[in-house]
């Protein structure tokens, strides 16, 4: 019987193609792998116990936790998902991404913040609650001749997001919890509409491609195709930077080559999906990410 050298904890509630291949890679490495979600774990404070209850981990806790999915939730409810992946790292358990730097991710206002406060490119944005200021601001992007993208503070995969291109759009802005996000939007350098998804994984960009959108809208959940890319240096560090810039242990990268040839750095997520990716690349990315972690964090 094959030994196993430890388990590993990856987080998701829809564990799907993703939590597959991860499965499959940590199994290759020797490592077993269980899903859990956040929703069914519980805090149990009392003497001579284990604080943290992790259904499937009741006798011994993970050695290591990949985090693929945080749900969404009341603001209680976000708080106390992250507050289970503080404590994990307080107990030296390994989890990646950690919670500091999903928090710093999923807050689109926080990135955007980090991003400029480090002197990375990133787009014009505002992030307020008074809706009248906001409206001020967007009629006078829109009198310049700008666009506006307005986008839910929390949110991934396109949801929700909109663009605004004249007066009456006006009407479709609206706030995430009454906190309005939006940016001037940034066109891209060429014919249609493209951006650039970058993967970095410890400090290194690992392979980058073009998602080409229907519309001005290029996440692959909405139907974006995809093509390999060759990462140019400029390219590369601007990945590098905005990851170590967060934080974070892996990241997807968006990037868009503005009409006068400078990259901007559009968002930098902390959960990436890498599906598309995967079917331009000649390499498993989930088995690079589950060789990243073990051996940065749980070998000796």
């Amino acid at each position: 019987m094959v030994s196993v050298k430890g388990r590993i904890a990856i987080v998701t509630d829809d564990p799907g193609w993703h939590g597959k291949q991860l499965k499959l890679a940590f199994a290759e490495l020797g490592y077993s792998s269980d899903y859990v979600s956040l929703t069914a774990c519980r805090f149990e404070i009392q003497p001579g116990r284990t604080p943290l209850v992790i259904p499937g981990f009741e006798d011994a806790l993970p050695d290591g936790v990949f985090v693929r999915g945080v749900p969404g939730g009341s603001l209680e409810e976000v708080v106390l998902y992250l507050d289970f992946l503080h404590a994990l790292k307080r107990m030296k358990i390994p989890v990646y991404n950690n919670g500091h730097a999903v928090e710093r991710s999923v807050d689109k206002g926080m990135t955007s913040f980090l991003l400029q406060n480090a002197g990375l490119p990133t787009p014009l944005t505002w992030v307020l609650r008074d809706r009248d200021i906001a409206l001020s601001i967007i009629e006078n992007e829109l009198k310049l001749g700008h666009f506006v993208i307005s986008k839910p503070l929390f949110g991934s995969q396109g949801a929700g997001i909109r663009r605004l291109e004249k007066k009456t759009d006006l009407m479709w802005l609206t706030s995430s919890q009454g906190v309005y996000y939006f940016q001037r939007f940034v066109h891209c350098a060429g014919e249609g509409f493209s951006d650039i998804r970058v993967f970095v994984v410890n400090d290194r960009a690992v392979a980058a491609m073009r998602r080409c959108g229907k519309s001005w809208l290029n996440n692959v959940a909405r139907g974006a195709s995809c093509e390999r890319i060759e990462l140019d240096s400029d390219m590369a560090n601007l990945a590098i930077k905005a990851t170590a810039t967060l934080e974070m242990d892996y990241a997807g990268v968006d990037i868009i080559k503005d009409q006068n040839g400078y990259y901007t750095v559009i968002e930098v997520n902390s959960i990436p999906a890498w599906k598309g990716l995967e079917s331009v690349c000649d390499f498993s990315v989930a088995k690079v990410l589950a060789e990243d972690l073990v051996k940065r964090y749980m070998q000796p």
